[in-house]
């Protein structure tokens, strides 16, 4: 066992002597690495490393294995990873040890848990350098080949904007499977929302929030090749940086998780009201999906309310469709968070029917995520004969079935219109969309 152990740290044992020395072929062959004088004090240097292995005490043999045994082994773990992927050679991942992002996060201690979701639980973590970070550790189901799991972690690292959380590194050593991340200051949009940090979030912060979110799946869907389509846009996927600058985290990771593992539970109250209709009942993922998710997303930025609950107004009605009531009735400014004291008016309704057009029932009427930017940053007109009512999705009874309904409860009829509703007046309308510059 201890000559095992002794090969795994890059040492040989002589046969004939008993030594312990270098295995490494250069070393060995030190008289053609090393001309002249510089040979012959190599050989004079090994020798004072060498013993025997029958003199040497047990006690410090078995310290000796202990220390080995714990070292981390992140260089020959990346050398797997990349012989086995074949595709990508992890030059731009940072590989950390599990042992220092044990150390950065406490021994994951609970104190330093700062979140969970599907695809695992984070840390807030600290590295040797000051640096702080995000540590998410994955769930069991990410468990897949070290050479595939490299493959998507280097695409991720490279896909870089200011409103995408920067991907630091990995851990993937046995059967971990840890992603580090920047640390975001403040915290996730959902707790700057719905908790006691509300008063921070004045009404400049929250548009400048929904355009930064919006040029941020604006690049995953527009300028990316192929486009990444996020799957999960909500508020505690949205991270406030110290300037609350946002950040959209978690894009990518669905392709770490096998097919049949859904980190989208329908089941759940506090992701329905942000799956789209097509999504949530037939599995139709698209583009489109994401765009519905940041329509409620927005309409939650204004309300400061969650998207799950079902009691704004004595009636169980989700956010949208009390949403839709109130734009029907003229009351749209009924919505609006009663922590801000001041607004501009017209810019918050311009955010509220903006949110309307992203949740459109038909996958058409709905506009890119260019449009969306563009209705957000400038002041056009929009088409507002063109809204529809919104697509709902809404639990029936304890069963936890779904169904698609509208603003009257009544089963959605789909649209018949096959063209894209462009939603403003400086757009061409037909079935063609923005191209991005």
């Amino acid at each position: 066992m201890f000559l095992f152990v002794l090969a795994s740290r890059g040492w040989t044992v002589s046969a004939g002597t008993g030594s312990v020395g270098d295995v490494n072929p250069r070393l060995q062959n030190a008289n053609n690495d090393f001309p002249g004088g510089k040979a012959e004090r190599f050989r004079r240097g090994r020798k004072r490393w060498e013993w025997s292995i029958y003199g040497f005490p047990l006690p410090l043999w078995l310290l000796l294995m202990l220390f080995v045994s714990k070292e981390p082994r992140v260089i020959v773990d990346t050398r797997v990873q990349t012989a086995a992927g074949g595709s990508s050679s992890g030059k731009n991942v940072r590989f950390f040890s599990y042992n220092e992002l044990m150390s950065a996060t406490g021994n994951f201690h609970w104190g330093n848990k700062i979140g969970r979701g599907g695809f695992g639980t984070v840390y807030k973590g600290t590295l040797k350098s000051g640096k702080q970070v995000a540590v998410k550790v994955l769930g069991a189901e990410s468990k897949q080949g070290v050479g595939e799991f490299l493959t998507e972690i280097d695409t991720i690292t490279n896909v870089r904007h200011l409103n995408l959380v920067a991907l630091v590194g990995c851990c993937i050593q046995g059967n971990h499977r840890i992603l580090v991340y920047d640390y975001a200051e403040n915290g996730s949009l959902d707790r700057a929302l719905l908790r006691s940090e509300t008063s921070k979030l004045d009404w400049s912060r929250r548009s400048a929030i929904c355009l930064g979110t919006a040029r941020g799946l604006m690049f995953l869907h527009e300028e990316l090749e192929p486009p990444i389509v996020h799957r999960d846009i909500k508020a505690s996927n949205i991270l406030l940086d110290k300037n609350f600058i946002p950040k959209i985290g978690d894009f990518g990771l669905a392709k770490l998780f096998p097919d049949n593992v859904t980190h989208i539970s329908t089941r759940v109250a506090g992701t329905i009201g942000y799956l789209a209709p097509e999504y949530a009942l037939g599995g139709r993922l698209t583009k489109k999906a994401d765009i519905y998710s940041f329509g409620v997303l927005v309409l939650e930025i204004v309300s400061g309310r969650s998207s799950a609950k079902s009691s704004w107004t004595g009636t169980e009605k989700f956010l949208l469709e009390w949403t839709w009531q109130l734009y029907k009735e003229g009351r749209l400014l009924e919505l609006v968070d009663a922590n801000l004291v001041e607004y501009p008016e017209e810019e918050v309704l311009r955010h509220i029917k903006v949110a309307l057009f992203c949740t459109q029932e038909a996958v058409n009427r709905r506009p890119s995520m260019l449009q969306v930017v563009e209705m957000l940053s400038k002041p056009l007109r929009l088409h507002e004969t063109e809204l529809t009512p919104p697509g709902l999705t809404r639990s029936t009874g304890t069963s936890g079935d779904l169904k698609v309904i509208n603003s009257t409860n009544s089963p959605m009829k789909s649209s018949s219109s096959t063209s894209s509703i462009i939603a403003v007046s400086s757009v061409s309308v037909g079935s063609s969309e923005i191209i991005p510059r």
